[in-house]
């Protein structure tokens, strides 16, 4: 298991943990983040990443890119 911000781009990764509060638990919920769903690491960006999931393309700073382990 790895933070997403460490994946490697272009490959597509199962979500296995997000941690983070109740709260910020729920935001990447309702952005498509959820347990045993896929992300592709699009790019990085000095931490912050671009990511495909759920058929859309979302960009996450660094702190909530840790947070997702896949």
């Amino acid at each position: 298991m790895m933070p997403l911000n460490v994946a490697v781009p272009g490959e597509e990764n199962l979500i296995c943990r997000i941690g983070g509060s109740p709260e910020v638990k729920k935001h990447l919920e309702d952005l498509g983040f959820v347990v045993g769903g896929t992300v592709t690491l699009v790019t990085v960006l000095n931490g912050n990443v671009i990511v495909n999931v759920k058929d859309s393309r979302i960009a996450l700073d660094a702190d909530m890119a840790r947070r997702i382990m896949v």
